[in-house]
């Protein structure tokens, strides 16, 4: 009997296959104590062929941050619907970033751990996603300010930081949601809405917190630019 001959997998489908072996070892063990035995071994595949396919761990790596990078952002841009007012863009925008990140928590680990802290080149492809979220919450920002007719008076400088502020607190709390049993995507939206959006709305009906006025520091004793003469 001749050899059994068996369907051969287009590239881009066997490439695909290798990322997902890649990310939940690089997600689970670390970059560093990954190994690409392992990966092949996971993928199905001979490590020379993971090896001709994507040249080296570092580009592998590379290739499973931009690939997570894309589909954390793309599921956040589709979970928002243009039209609704920013309060609800915001809800819609947090419940579809918790809800990627809870059901992919291997790529969420590659991104929010592993890509930060294992060189400039990786943590730079990190930055430009998350840069891109941030635009994305300070644009909702500046909608509901001129739906409050608040505009003119918010600058853009606390418009920008506070986007920054929301986006971190969404990167902590999905870390904590990830490692705490039973925490839905709508539990971790709403925990975060009730935090940011309460204090924001605040904000934009002119009721901003204002920080105590400091006490004025106690004269020393003496005149101004008297030595003072301590008893001898």
């Amino acid at each position: 009997m001749g050899a059994v001959k068996t369907k051969r997998m287009p590239r881009a489908v066997r490439e695909q296959q290798m990322l997902d072996a890649a990310v939940r070892i690089f997600g689970r063990r670390g970059y560093t104590a990954a190994s690409m035995d392992e990966i092949a071994e996971l993928a199905g595949v001979s490590k020379p062929l993971v090896y001709l396919y994507l040249n080296s761990k570092e580009d592998l790596f590379t290739a499973c941050i931009r690939r997570e990078a894309k589909a954390l952002t793309g599921a956040v841009r589709s979970g928002v619907r243009p039209g609704l007012p920013a309060d609800r863009q915001l809800w819609d925008g947090l419940r579809a970033f918790f809800a990627h990140t809870g059901e992919h928590p291997d790529a969420w680990s590659v991104l929010h751990l592993q890509a930060r802290t294992h060189g400039a080149t990786f943590a730079a492809e990190v930055t430009a996603m998350r840069e891109e979220i941030v635009a994305f919450v300070t644009r909702l920002i500046a909608v509901a300010a001129r739906e409050a007719h608040r505009n003119p008076d918010l600058p853009e400088r606390e418009v920008a930081g506070l986007a920054e502020a929301l986006v971190g607190a969404a990167e902590s709390l999905a870390a904590w949601a990830n490692a705490t049993s039973g925490v839905t995507a709508r539990e971790a939206a709403e925990t975060l809405m009730n935090f940011a959006w309460a204090g924001l709305a605040n904000l934009m009906a002119d009721r901003p917190w204002t920080p105590p006025e400091e006490p004025e520091a106690p004269e020393a004793p003496g005149e101004p630019g008297e030595p003072v003469v301590q008893p001898g």
